[in-house]
């Protein structure tokens, strides 16, 4: 397999496959949304496979669910499953304090719901998703479909006042439509340049009418591991204050993965 991946790739894969350590039998697991994600469900599928591994996995879109059937994991609702032992999933942006942005497949809403109802929150990511200062990736709001213009001019407003480096928003296309999220909302990307202040930035935007979530996830995550293209992993875990590393090495197989176009 590894042949056949770029570094970036290698990268997600070997946080997916460490992540999964973090899983035990028996646990209700949320399952993220994303390319990164997408590898963590193939890992666990294999486990679920050939170890006979039980967990019920709590999705957060239509994609990861269906995928996660795919796999064989066995998939419930969140209102089902009432508590998570830990949430796995990937992020755009992540800084010092593992502050995160997410949004960037278009699932914050689902994603915020099931992180915030698990006793922990991992998230994997490749190296060049660290960042010093949020705001690079641009920050995604999703919004009712009703208004939604004025909406995004209530927020152009409100950004003139933050200390921000831009104050574009753009309505996300799906082709020449409005891309449109499970939950039947629109979505806003703020291109912010820079976030000087994260958590006013997300009490304010959740405040606006129309606003449904935003993609700033603040004091949600617990550990972050990063993945490598030659192979190597860092976890870092902000409760123990601690960093470790170590290697995983690729082996050519015929599994779960060899048909993964993310």
């Amino acid at each position: 397999m590894s042949g056949d991946l770029s570094p970036i790739d290698k990268a997600k894969f070997v946080a997916a496959k460490r992540s999964v350590d973090y899983v035990e039998d028996g646990m209700r697991v949320g399952l993220g949304t994303g390319s990164t994600a997408a590898w963590m469900v193939r890992c666990l599928g294999e486990l679920v496979r050939d170890e006979g591994l039980k967990i019920k996995g709590v999705p957060t879109s239509t994609r990861t669910a269906e995928l996660a059937r795919e796999v064989g994991i066995e998939v419930v609702s969140l209102d089902e499953a009432k508590w998570l032992d830990v949430t796995i999933d990937g992020a755009d942006e992540f800084d010092g304090n593992l502050n995160l942005i997410k949004g960037g497949g278009g699932a914050l809403l689902q994603e915020k719901i099931v992180a915030t109802a698990s006793d922990q929150m991992v998230v994997i990511a490749d190296i060049g998703k660290e960042v010093e200062t949020l705001g690079n990736f641009p920050l995604p709001v999703e919004v009712i479909p009703f208004g939604w213009q004025t909406t995004k001019s209530l927020i152009e407003e409100m950004l003139v006042s933050m200390d921000v480096l831009g104050r574009d928003a753009t309505l996300r296309m799906n082709g020449e439509r409005p891309f449109v999220t499970d939950e039947g909302n629109y979505i806003l990307d703020l291109h912010l340049g820079r976030i000087g202040n994260a958590n006013q930035m997300a009490m304010v935007l959740n405040q606006m009418p129309g606003v449904v979530e935003n993609g700033l996830f603040i004091d949600i995550c617990d550990v972050v591991i990063l993945g490598y293209g030659d192979g190597r992993v860092e976890t870092r875990d902000i409760n123990e204050g601690t960093v470790q590393e170590d290697r995983l090495d690729f082996v050519e197989s015929d599994n779960l993965f060899t048909d993964l176009g993310d």
